[in-house]
C-alpha cells in the first residue's frame, strides 16, 4: 500500500482515524471543473483471458482490451490489489479505442520469475524496469501509464527515468517515489500508527503472520484503506487469488523492508535508484488524483512542483485508496484527458 505520502506529509493514517476523521481532512483547495463533473457509474465488466509474455526477468501475466492498433495504455495495480482493480476502467477505455494492457506485478497472479536464482526484489527501480521490459516485449515504444499505490509509484518512476517511453501519466496520490533518507525520519505518533503493517513486516513474526494469513490480512487492508467502499465477498475473491503467487510474500516483505532501509536493493539498480533518490522532476503530461486516503494532502500542493509538463490535479471526495475500482469512470476520464494533453 502507498504509505509514502503519509510519511512525506505527516498525515493522519486511514487505519487510525476511520471514515469520520477522513471526511474531516478534506481538501482545502477547490477541485477542478473536471473533478466536479461526476460521470454516470460504469457497469461491471469481466476481464479478458490472461496472456503470458517473457519480459526481462519475468514471464508476465497480463490482460488486454481494445483494438491492437489503438493508443497504448498500461495500467498498474498496487498492494494488496491486482488486475481486477481495472476491469471497468479497461472496458471503458477499450470502448473509446485505446489498447489497454493491465499486467500482474511481480509477485502477483500468474507473473513468474524465469530463474530461481533471481532475487525476489520489491524495490521501486526493479518494478519500473519490469514495465519497460514489458513494453519492449509487446513492441510498445510509448504508452500512457496509470497507476495507484505500488502502481502509481512505478508509473512515476518510469516517467522520471525513461520519459521518452511515457506519453502521459495518471498517478493516484501524486509523487510517491520512495526517498530512503526521508523514510528514516520519524513522524508524530498518529501518523506512525498508520504504518503498523510495515513495522509488522519488518519482523520475523510479521513475515510468518503474513504468510499464514495472507488473504485475511489483505482484506483488512482493503477495509482500512477504503472505509466507505462496501465491496462484496465476490469482488475481493477475484483479487485474492492473485496472492497465491509463490513469490508474493517474498516480494511484499522485501518491498516494505527496503523502504525502511532494513533490506538491501540490487546493485544492478543502483544507478536508477540514485536518480530516483534525487527527487527527479517529471516532465510528461500528468493528471494526479487524490482521494480521501490522502487526507490533508489531497489538495496536491505538496507535490505540484514535481510535475513540470502540462498538469492537472483532481480530487475525488468519498473515494478510498483503490481509485480505479471505486471510481472507474473518473479514472478512465483522466486517462482520456491526459491523452488529449499529450496530443497538444
Amino acid at each position: 500500500m502507498n504509505g509514502f505520502s503519509r510519511r512525506q506529509f505527516g498525515l493522519m493514517a486511514t487505519a487510525a482515524v476511520g471514515a469520520a476523521s477522513l471526511a474531516a481532512c478534506g481538501s482545502s483547495s477547490e477541485p477542478s471543473p473536471a473533478a466536479k463533473t461526476t460521470p454516470p457509474p460504469a457497469p461491471e465488466h469481466n476481464l479478458n483471458p490472461v496472456r503470458q509474455v517473457r519480459a526481462g526477468d519475468l514471464n508476465v501475466g497480463y490482460v488486454e482490451a481494445g483494438p491492437a492498433d489503438g493508443p497504448p495504455v498500461i495500467l498498474l495495480h498496487g498492494w494488496p490489489y491486482d488486475i481486477h482493480s481495472y476491469a471497468d476502467v479497461s472496458a471503458l477505455l477499450a470502448d473509446q479505442g485505446y489498447r489497454v494492457i493491465v499486467p500482474y506485478l511481480r509477485g502477483f497472479g500468474s507473473t513468474r520469475f524465469l530463474a530461481d536464482s533471481t532475487v525476489r526484489n520489491g524495490q521501486q527501480a526493479a518494478l519500473a524496469a519490469d514495465v519497460v521490459a514489458l513494453m519492449d516485449a509487446l513492441n510498445i515504444p510509448r504508452a500512457i501509464l496509470g497507476g495507484f499505490d505500488w502502481g502509481g509509484r512505478t508509473a512515476n518512476a518510469v516517467a522520471a527515468l525513461w520519459p521518452q517511453r511515457v506519453a502521459g501519466l495518471v498517478a493516484v496520490s501524486g509523487y510517491i517515489l520512495v526517498n530512503l533518507a526521508a523514510n528514516l525520519q520519524p513522524l508524530d505518533p498518529n501518523a506512525e500508527l498508520g504504518w503498523w503493517y510495515q513495522y509488522y513486516f519488518a519482523t520475523p513474526r510479521g513475515e510468518l503472520g503474513y504468510r499464514k494469513n495472507t488473504k485475511a490480512f489483505n482484506r483488512l487492508i482493503w477495509s482500512q484503506a477504503s472505509p466507505l467502499w462496501h465491496f462484496t465477498d465476490a469482488a475481493y475473491g477475484l483479487s485474492a487469488g492473485a496472492f497465491d503467487n509463490p513469490d508474493h510474500v517474498a516480494i511484499v516483505i522485501h518491498n516494505y523492508r527496503w523502504r525502511l532501509s532494513l533490506a538491501a536493493g540490487e546493485s544492478r539498480y543502483d544507478a536508477d535508484e540514485q536518480r530516483l533518490q534525487a527527487k527527479p522532476l517529471i516532465h510528461v503530461p500528468t493528471i494526479t488524483i487524490a482521494s480521501d486516503f490522502d487526507g490533508a494532502a489531497k489538495d496536491g500542493a505538496g507535490y505540484r512542483s514535481m510535475y513540470t509538463g502540462t498538469y492537472e490535479h483532481r480530487v475525488l471526495d468519498g473515494i478510498g485508496h483503490n481509485v480505479p475500482q471505486e471510481a472507474p469512470a473518473q479514472f478512465a476520464n483522466a486517462v482520456v484527458d491526459v491523452s488529449r494533453m499529450s496530443a497538444r
